[in-house]
């Protein structure tokens, strides 16, 4: 089938499923889970396909952790979908209303965006994550995963297609793209497809832009910096940053420099050293930390690197501007951390530091859609429109504006005869 055609179908399909209901999108969800659950060997089994050919393409380890698809990680994924159910309905939310004049009323609701497009990494829980928030929040998808989970994605989009199919769910909803040619199909589709979100780095983020018409939701490198700032809880420090770095070295989350100020760098990065190294951590360091503590030396190019690997960067810094310029310099505008006791510091970091996400004395891996509430996410967004950090519910949004009247019309009102109101009004959309 043409993507042009499949693109077709797409809209068809989007435009049904934005006058579902609540309860019907939720019956498809639990639907899927039910699905997941019914096929885990199955899946299991596609998963190990995908695994030993990448293993003997020589994938790294840090890719195969992303690739792995195994039981626990399929449970993970339905508990999610069961917490997805939990959330309120998105659609048919009315966000204002207003009295534009007596028995003339104005209301702005959501409404789904349409056709959403996704390209992303070799992550199966991900295809999950992202078919299910669009389910809910009404949208068709057109999913792109990366080829070294080819038969895993491959069998969840027929578990997907095949449950929701029981629950109601419009067919065609719900696609699977397989080759590049594909996606270069569908970035001509912009009288289809209503939003592109490419997931990996900023040339990648910028081929889409530069080779589609179609709305693009930017997902750049997670270039993570935390500062360590000279009045910190240093024990707690030590703890934020291996969390940061180790708990999950392959997320785009991650922490990838530290940032230290130099009145605290000669006490903390003997004790970072011993905790990293008990975790198999690579440090590159400047000269500065070079001479405190054995590392490799640190280039130009570390300061821009996502490693999504067992390496840290660290630099030691004079202040906490110092630590600004460098985040704003080389970071890409993923999520960033301060450790300090000072909210007045903390007030500047947060409002001078160019992040979707900055935090406070924190871990950098809580920059997560579910760990937010959202009930997974899409992606982490490092644009500033629309939608920015973690693409829940809210960010597969649009709205309408619905405007109820009975009989008035705009020549009154330019020649005097009816004059507005504009009084705000507390009501709900009504039908």
């Amino acid at each position: 089938m043409q993507m042009d055609e499949r693109g077709k179908i797409a809209r068809d399909a989007s435009i049904l499923l934005a006058a579902t209901d609540g309860k019907t999108r939720n019956a498809g969800l639990l639907a899927i889970a039910k699905g997941l659950e019914a096929n885990t060997a199955a899946l299991i089994a596609a998963n190990n396909e995908d695994m030993k050919r990448s293993q003997a393409e020589n994938l790294g380890a840090p890719l195969l952790k992303r690739l792995t698809f195994d039981a626990a990680k399929i449970s993970d994924v339905v508990q999610g979908i069961y917490s997805l159910i939990e959330l309120n309905n998105p659609l048919g939310a009315t966000k204002l209303s207003t009295h534009l004049d007596n028995g003339l009323d104005l209301y702005k609701v959501t409404c789904p965006i349409g056709v959403i497009g996704v390209i992303f990494e070799s992550r199966p829980d991900a295809f999950i994550q992202i078919a299910t928030l669009c389910l809910k929040s009404g949208n068709s998808v057109l999913l792109k995963g990366g080829r070294e989970a080819l038969e895993t994605n491959r069998l969840l989009c027929k578990v997907i297609q095949e449950a929701t199919a029981t629950a109601g769910i419009p067919q065609g909803w719900i696609q699977n793209l397989e080759s590049r040619e594909e996606v270069t199909a569908m970035l001509s589709l912009d009288q289809y497809i209503d939003l592109i979100i490419p997931r990996g780095s900023n040339d990648f983020v910028k081929y889409i832009m530069d080779n589609s018409n179609i709305p693009v939701m930017g997902h750049a490198d997670g270039i993570c910096h935390v500062y360590v700032h000279d009045d910190a809880d240093l024990e707690e420090a030590v703890k934020i940053i291996v969390d940061s770095k180790t708990q999950y070295v392959a997320a785009c989350n991650t922490l990838e420099t530290l940032l230290i100020n130099e009145k605290v760098a000669q006490t903390l990065l003997p004790l970072l050293k011993k905790a990293l190294d008990d975790k198999k951590c690579l440090i590159k360091g400047d000269d500065a930390v070079g001479k405190i503590i054995s590392v490799e030396a640190a280039t130009e190019e570390d300061w821009k690197t996502e490693y999504l690997d067992y390496i840290l960067s660290i630099r030691i810094v004079p202040t906490m501007e110092a630590a600004i310029e460098h985040i704003n310099t080389y970071g890409s505008g993923h999520t960033d951390v301060i450790l300090t006791k000072d909210e007045a510091f903390v007030k500047t970091f947060m409002t001078l530091v160019d992040s979707a996400c900055v935090f406070w004395n924190c871990s950098t891996r809580f920059s997560d859609g579910f760990r937010f509430g959202f009930g997974a996410e899409v992606g982490i967004s490092t644009a500033k429109l629309h939608a920015r950090g973690p693409v829940g519910l809210d960010g597969l949004l649009s709205y309408k504006y619905k405007l109820l009247g009975h009989g008035q019309c705009v020549i009154d009102y330019a020649t005097g005869k009816s004059t507005f109101t504009h009084e705000p009004s507390q009501l709900d959309f009504p039908l």
